[in-house]
């Protein structure tokens, strides 16, 4: 099979072996997958796969089962599935344990179906499950047209909630709103006294990828008892932290990524999409964001699109 490969961090495509689906894992035959910032760290050598994931990149995907594993029963043969992957996706085929697979959202073709289950999860896991998300609050997506905000604006729509977001230009800011978020600051301004004006209460949520030096003024911001989910670290690893204030105001912050969870825990989230955000997908209530679509050979040429923060949404890889 053709695959992509990191050679002095360079993304080049080559023939790698087609994977045996394992005991519990199910081949699939991948039609799309779609570029997270995980697999620039990666590439880059800050980020390596888990234990026993595939060194190759990818974190999602869409596709057919082409063949199952031993103890399989969840899954069938020709089933047209997404997937959340620990690694793997950039390549005609892939692994993965059949409780991270889940049918395609009704309506959906290769391309947009590739693009939602590591957003969508990732979101599901830290509003809802993390920081449990409760119709009537408010919460702050900085990085706000990525495809983790731009997925959390519309959850945060769909399940009653108000949303405001950072992002690094006018047209992101604009983009945002029209998707749902009530309001926007552009980086680089007093985006925090932006955030204060439109809830001078404090927010009940940030989902934060930038870390370091957003943490203080996170927590100014940050409401009576309001959480603070950190899914990046951007902006540095360290920082100052006043814990009196952290104390008074009960507030909570949350460090949480994805990739290395359990295969259980995965699934249990992979689950809830299946029932709980799907149908929103079928009802045309979610739309999926792509900004662009490039074919795996031009992968390099997608990870620079990215690196320059010029997308609003997800990049998406042809594959098959």
């Amino acid at each position: 099979m053709k695959a992509i490969e990191i050679i002095q961090k360079e993304l080049k495509l080559v023939d790698f072996p087609i994977p045996e689906p394992g005991p519990g894992e199910v081949l699939i035959k991948v039609k799309a997958t779609a570029i997270n910032r995980a697999d620039l760290m990666q590439k880059n050598g800050l980020y390596p796969p888990p234990p026993g994931a595939s060194q190759i990149m990818g974190l999602e995907c869409s596709g057919v089962i082409e063949k199952i594993g031993s103890n399989v029963s969840l899954r069938r043969e020709g089933e047209e599935v997404c997937a959340l992957l620990s690694g793997g996706g950039y390549a005609e085929y892939v692994t993965c344990p059949e409780e991270q697979v889940i049918p395609v959202p009704k309506g959906l073709d290769w391309i947009s179906s590739a693009s939602i289950p590591e957003v969508y999860a990732t979101c599901w896991l830290n509003l809802f499950m993390e920081a449990n998300l409760k119709a009537g609050e408010k919460v702050v997506f900085h990085a706000g047209a990525s495809g983790i905000g731009t997925a959390g604006i519309q959850l945060c729509s769909n399940f009653g909630c108000e949303s405001f977001v950072t992002a690094g230009s006018q047209e992101k800011i604009d983009f945002c709103t029209n998707l749902g978020a009530s309001g926007g600051s552009i980086r680089g301004g007093k985006i925090f006294d932006d955030i204060d004006e439109w809830s001078p209460d404090g927010v009940n949520i940030i989902l934060d990828p930038v870390g370091g030096k957003y943490l203080e003024d996170n927590l100014k911001v940050l409401a009576l008892e309001g959480r603070l989910v950190i899914i990046g670290l951007m902006g540095g690893a360290k920082a100052d932290l006043n814990l009196g204030h952290l104390m008074i105001k009960r507030q909570k912050i949350i460090g949480s990524t994805i990739r290395a969870r359990s295969i259980a825990a995965k699934g249990f989230v992979m689950k809830e999409l299946e029932n709980k955000v799907w149908p929103l997908f079928d009802k045309g209530h979610l739309k999926p964001i792509i900004h662009a679509v490039f074919d795996l050979e031009e992968t390099e040429k997608a990870h620079q699109l990215i690196e320059e923060n010029k997308n609003i949404g997800k990049v998406v890889l042809k594959v098959g």
